[in-house]
């Protein structure tokens, strides 16, 4: 028995050996007439980053009050028990996983966290931004011409069109901000700038100032993989850059495709609900 599980762990080794050699050897298809990597595709992020970007333990969700039920503005939420805690996570900040906050960002972070149902932005159908919206769990798609890119997300139909011809500072600060990109060999490296301070990293009440610049680096490392690397400077939040890196997986489905998340009707009562003509019935006001 001993001698099989012996065999066995061989094999696997020189099947992971024999993977990785692939990977290694792959080159990326071009764009067809040019020697530009095509990222085209349908693409989703795995794990556990859209709740806390840092590493972390599993951990409830809601802080219950008053028994199962949270009272927050104009409705209730029911605690979901095990489906409505946060799974555990490595984080996918590079170094020591942690986040360099400044003192006073830091206390802004954790009254974030202690109140994320009335403050995260996604809960009311705002665009995610840079970078969140690569790691949310729904897909995107990327769109690629000769000389031009474009991606779609499907959480709220967020979209973002990549420049290559630098366009100067941003006219005008927005939720995913304006993003200009350039080829360094098979890697597409994109500066973001321009975002509003109102998105978050995560579900963990990690945030940017206005000031924030992002430097996406996006490399396909094989025919249905690419890694991503975002690094975030803000010098009004944290008091030095700092790198997130998490692989992200091509779709495989032969139907596969961007379907509607269109979230605004979802969050109506929520964020208009205390204006309704007919008021909710009584228990489920603020």
């Amino acid at each position: 028995m001993s001698r099989l599980l012996k065999s066995l762990s061989l094999v696997t080794a020189l099947m992971a050996c024999l993977g990785v050699q692939a990977e290694e050897d792959w080159v990326a298809p071009r764009i067809e007439g040019t020697d530009i990597p095509d990222l085209s595709g349908i693409w989703q992020a795995l794990g556990s980053a859209h709740w806390d970007i840092e590493r972390h333990l599993a951990r409830p969700a809601l802080q219950l009050r008053d028994g199962p039920v949270v009272p927050i503005p104009h409705q209730r939420i029911l605690a979901l028990g095990a489906l409505g805690a946060v799974p555990a996570g490595m984080g996918i900040i590079a170094g020591d996983g942690k986040i360099p906050y400044t003192d006073e960002a830091l206390k802004i972070r954790d009254e974030n966290r202690a109140d994320y149902l009335n403050r995260d932005p996604a809960i009311k159908c705002f665009l995610p931004g840079v970078p969140r919206s690569t790691y949310m769990p729904f897909p995107f798609e990327i769109v690629q011409g000769h000389d031009s890119m474009f991606i779609v997300y499907e959480f709220a139909n967020a979209d973002r069109i990549l420049y290559f011809e630098d366009p100067g500072p941003a006219p005008v600060d927005s939720w995913m901000g304006q993003s200009y990109a350039q080829w360094e060999g098979d890697t597409l490296v994109v500066e973001v700038t321009g975002q509003v301070p109102d998105t978050w990293f995560d579900r963990a009440g990690n945030h940017h100032s206005a000031s924030m610049k992002v430097v996406e680096r996006w490399t396909p490392t094989g025919p249905n993989h690419m890694q991503y690397e975002a690094t975030i400077v803000d010098e009004e939040t944290f008091t030095e850059p700092w790198t997130i890196s998490l692989p992200l997986y091509r779709r495989m489905e032969p139907d596969a495709r961007i379907m509607d998340f269109k979230c605004v009707e979802f969050v109506e009562e929520l964020m208009y609900g205390k204006w309704r003509r007919n008021p909710l019935p009584r228990g489920w006001e603020e």
